[in-house]
């Protein structure tokens, strides 16, 4: 399967603990990555400083559904299954 041209919901909805171009932190899951254009393109794509977790993501129905919403949705559900849990 292939991206959805303009779609950008990973970029937003997935959390990245690494380094970003701009974002040396990561970001949290829900915020908008620095490396995301107006396009919703990504302008650090073929870039080595991107992070292996954006090289490494592969779109599949499952979490793109057909829509932006859908793959928000699926992703935050993704993100809420993977959350290491709190110590008690």
């Amino acid at each position: 399967m292939e991206c959805r041209v303009g779609c950008g919901a990973c970029c937003i909805a997935i959390s990245i603990s690494s380094p970003i171009p701009g974002m040396p932190g990561g970001k949290p899951a829900g915020v908008r990555c620095g490396q995301l254009t107006p396009e919703n393109r990504c302008a650090a794509f073929g870039r080595p400083e991107r992070p292996r977790v954006c090289r490494d993501i592969r779109a599949s129905p499952d979490m793109c559904g057909s829509s932006f919403g859908e793959a928000v949705a699926a992703i935050e559900a993704m993100e809420a299954a993977t959350r290491p849990k709190a110590a008690p």
